[in-house]
C-alpha cells in the first residue's frame, strides 16, 4: 500500500483540492508564509536540471511561496544522506534513490520524475558492427563501479550480458578514443558532443530506455516525515517545477541556461544547445506518462515492472515494498492517480 491508500477520510478530499487550485498560476502563493526550501542536485548545475532552474530564474518557485535554494552536487556529496538526515528537505534522484532507501529502512518517497528517459548509453565507435543492444552482447564494456549495481543489473536479466564483459571505467575519454573496438558507458546527452569532436565519425549512441531501461531520471524524492508536516509545499515545489520543465521541453530555456551557466561557467553555452536538443527530440521530458499527464508524472506501473526487474537481477529483496518508494499524488492529476495506481 502506498500513501494515498492510507490517509484519512479527510485527506483525500484536500489533495483533491490541491490539485485543482494549484494549477491555476499558483493563486494561492499569496496566503502562504514564504517557506525555505533546499533542494540538492546529484550533480554540478548543467542542461539536464533545465527545469529547476527556469522554475527559480523565472520566479515561478518565488510566486509559489517558496525560498527555493538549488544546491549543487558532486562527488563528495550524498544527496540520500542529506534528504534523510534533514541537512536537505529534498532531492535529485532516480527510481533507484528510493528503492535503495526503503531497502535500507529509510522511508522516502519519489514525488515526480522529470526525465521519461534515462539518459543512460552504451557508446560504441562507428563502422563495427554495433549498431543495436543485442550488438553488443559477448563484448567487453568500460562500466563504472556504481553503475554495475545499477543499469548493468537490467542488461543481464533482460538481455543475458555477462560479467564477463566488464572492464574498468576510468572516466576518462582516452581509453575509449585509443580503441576503435571499445564500448563503454555514456549519455545521449554528450556522447556525440563530447566523443564525437575526436573521431572522423559519431559515435554509436545506444539509448537504454529504447530498449526497456524504464528507471526514472531526474526525480524529486523527499523523506516520508517531510512530506507529512510540509505537504504543501512539495505540491508547490513540484507544480512550480512541472511549469518549469514544460518551458524546458517545448519553450524558452533562455533564463535557465544564464543561471545554469553562472552557476557551472565550464558547461559551455554550445554544450547546453546540444543537450536541450538531445533532450527534445527524443522526447525525454515530455513522453512516456507525461505524454498524458505533464511534466513529472509517473505511473505505478512503470514503478512495479521496474522493480520486478530489478528484484529478479538481486538488486532487491523480493518482498520489499516497492510502492512505499513512490507516491502519484504530486506529480498526477487526482483522477490519474486513482486510476493508475495497482
Amino acid at each position: 500500500m502506498n500513501a494515498t491508500a492510507k490517509t484519512s477520510n479527510l485527506r483525500p478530499l484536500r489533495r483533491t483540492l490541491t490539485a485543482l487550485v494549484l494549477p491555476l498560476g499558483l493563486l494561492a502563493a499569496s496566503a502562504h508564509a514564504v517557506e525555505p526550501l533546499r533542494f540538492g542536485l546529484n550533480w554540478l548545475p548543467q542542461a539536464e536540471m533545465c527545469g529547476f532552474y527556469q522554475a527559480q530564474a523565472t520566479g515561478l518557485y518565488d510566486k509559489a511561496g517558496l525560498a527555493v535554494e538549488l544546491v549543487p552536487g558532486g562527488p563528495d556529496r550524498n544527496i540520500p544522506l542529506q534528504v534523510a538526515t534533514g541537512e536537505l528537505q529534498m532531492g535529485m534522484g532516480s527510481s533507484f534513490t528510493t528503492l535503495n532507501m526503503v531497502q535500507q529502512g529509510i522511508p522516502a518517497r519519489t514525488v515526480a520524475a522529470f526525465l521519461q528517459k534515462d539518459p543512460q548509453t552504451l557508446v560504441a565507435h562507428a563502422d563495427q558492427g554495433a549498431e543495436t543492444l543485442e550488438d553488443l552482447k559477448g563484448r567487453p564494456i568500460m562500466i563504472a563501479k556504481f553503475s554495475q549495481a545499477e543499469f548493468w543489473q537490467f542488461l543481464k536479466q533482460r538481455y543475458d550480458f555477462s560479467d564477463s564483459q566488464l572492464r574498468p571505467y576510468a572516466y576518462s575519454s582516452v581509453p575509449f578514443l585509443a580503441d576503435p573496438k571499445a564500448v563503454q558507458q555514456g549519455y545521449i546527452t554528450e556522447d556525440a558532443y563530447l566523443l564525437g569532436k575526436e573521431l572522423e565519425k559519431p559515435p554509436v549512441s545506444i539509448l537504454l530506455a529504447d530498449y526497456g531501461y524504464e528507471n526514472y531520471a531526474t526525480t524529486a524524492f523527499a523523506t516520508q516525515a517531510y512530506l507529512d508536516e510540509h505537504h504543501d509545499a512539495v505540491a508547490r515545489f513540484v507544480d512550480a517545477s512541472r511549469k518549469g520543465w514544460s518551458d524546458c521541453a517545448t519553450g524558452d530555456y533562455a533564463p535557465a541556461m544564464q543561471a545554469i551557466l553562472a552557476a557551472n561557467p565550464e558547461h559551455g553555452e554550445e554544450l547546453f544547445h546540444f543537450k536541450m536538443k538531445q533532450l527534445r527530440e527524443r522526447g525525454m521530458i515530455d513522453s512516456g506518462d507525461a505524454a498524458t499527464y505533464g511534466p513529472g508524472a509517473m505511473s505505478g506501473a512503470r514503478w512495479q515492472g521496474f522493480f520486478e526487474t530489478m528484484s529478479a537481477a538481486g538488486v532487491y529483496r523480493s518482498d520489499l515494498d516497492y510502492q512505499q518508494a513512490y507516491t502519484l499524488e504530486f506529480a498526477n492529476p487526482a483522477a490519474a492517480v486513482a486510476k493508475q495506481e495497482p
